[in-house]
């Protein structure tokens, strides 16, 4: 009789949050917590104590946003999309006007005492404003995905201008995946990255970028309603775009530069550019099957890897707890990703279903782009580890995207009269 008594008084406490998803929730707070240890061994032999007691609180401020903004019903937001939109839009202009700058970017507010990165919760906004849009007009139409386009030109173009490359890629990776699960044609997307292929083969290999030339105008020509229209000019901005690709590369920063190209062989510069990869990559290796053991790395102990609380703590998983650990860090991101899929299925509305589906390609973006750069797989962008790198306003957008999906999970049944 009392334990039934208590079994009552639990779920009386629980019932706000008796629909969410307790497993991805968990999941995160492990995430999280590993986070805090790893933070910790790159911090022992700097002389820095505080950054691992702050990504915990601010961990544990997290769940209680997730858990307070899950138990609010998402739907609101339908009315409140275009006031999202420009009150994200307006802090990304506040910070060319007020900005720190810092390592040559201009990506910060000073908020009492605090730095506050506008660009990491303006990924959230982007998420609400496409579900706001996409909600209505199915992506099939070609008009809804130019308007998508439309929408994330301005504080895509606000954000490059920081200039921070590793957000803007966010962005696309956002918009590309809310367009496909919004049932844009595959087809469609395909050729929406197809200047930015063609740049890139334009400077490397000129039979490789010609025959994607080609491709892109054949699938253009299949895939358009305005088909020798839409075929000639997939072929002309492809054509161009090599030329167009060698003036976006003179705006980037020179330490852009080198992060885009070191990644392919950084004993180019060993001391410099390509450092940060070298003794990544060497870190990851020592680490073997089982790991040198938790504070016992040397690449990390050892201060090789600088600032490997942030961008790099992957290396340090890879190097104290091995490859077990890295790849149990991996699986907690693939329950993740999962979660977030099942959420996306069963949500009652498209809004509450884009904007799971936002969250999970924000996500598996900077989790892929992240653990590749720590490799040599993919070019280092400054794209932190979700939940396990140091930084504030990355930590919260990561529990705020979170809370919003939870609620869609929470409120996922029609409401019943």
């Amino acid at each position: 009789m009392v334990q039934s008594a208590k079994q009552k008084q639990w779920k009386s406490v629980l019932a706000p949050w008796q629909q969410i998803d307790w497993l991805l929730l968990l999941t995160v707070a492990g995430l999280t917590g590993i986070g805090s240890l790893m933070i910790r061994s790159t911090e022992l032999n700097q002389g820095l104590s505080n950054y691992w007691w702050q990504h915990a609180l601010l961990g544990a401020v997290g769940v209680g946003l997730v858990l307070s903004v899950s138990r609010l019903r998402y739907e609101r937001l339908v009315d409140a999309t275009w006031i999202v939109y420009g009150v994200t839009n307006l802090s990304l202009l506040l910070v060319m006007i007020i900005g720190v700058t810092a390592s040559g970017s201009q990506r910060w507010i000073p908020v009492a005492g605090f730095n506050i990165q506008p660009s990491e919760f303006a990924k959230l906004g982007l998420i609400i404003s496409l579900a706001g849009l996409l909600h209505k007009n199915t992506a099939a139409q070609l008009g809804t995905t130019l308007k998508v386009l439309g929408i994330v030109a301005l504080p895509w173009s606000l954000v490059f201008l920081q200039p921070d490359l590793g957000t803007s890629l966010v962005f696309g990776a956002i918009a590309l995946g809310m367009l496909y699960w919004g049932d844009a044609n595959p087809g469609w997307l395909i050729l929406l990255i197809s200047p930015g292929i063609s740049a890139i083969l334009f400077n490397v290999y000129l039979p490789a970028w010609l025959m994607w030339v080609a491709l892109a105008g054949t699938l253009a020509l299949w895939t358009l309603p305005w088909r020798w229209w839409g075929f000639f000019g997939a072929l002309s901005i492809n054509l161009v775009a090599g030329r167009l690709g060698q003036l976006f590369w003179d705006l980037l920063q020179d330490y852009q530069k080198d992060r885009l190209i070191l990644f392919l062989d950084p004993s180019q510069d060993p001391l410099g550019g390509g450092y940060h990869l070298i003794q990544s990559r060497i870190a990851i290796g020592a680490g073997q099957l089982w790991g040198q053991g938790l504070y016992q790395g040397t690449q990390t102990q050892l201060n090789f890897i600088p600032e490997q609380h942030t961008d790099f703590i992957f290396s340090a998983v890879g190097e104290e707890l091995g490859f077990a650990g890295a790849i149990i860090v991996l699986l907690g991101f693939w329950l993740v990703c999962l979660r977030l899929i099942i959420i996306a299925q069963n949500a009652k509305d498209n809004f509450g279903s884009l904007i799971a589906a936002g969250t999970l390609a924000m996500i598996i973006f900077q989790v892929l782009v992240n653990v590749g750069m720590t490799m040599g797989l993919a070019p280092i962008t400054g794209i932190p580890l979700p939940w396990m790198s140091y930084g504030r306003s990355a930590m919260l957008t990561n529990f705020l995207a979170l809370g919003l999906a939870e609620s869609v999970m929470n409120y996922r049944h029609r409401l019943r009269f």
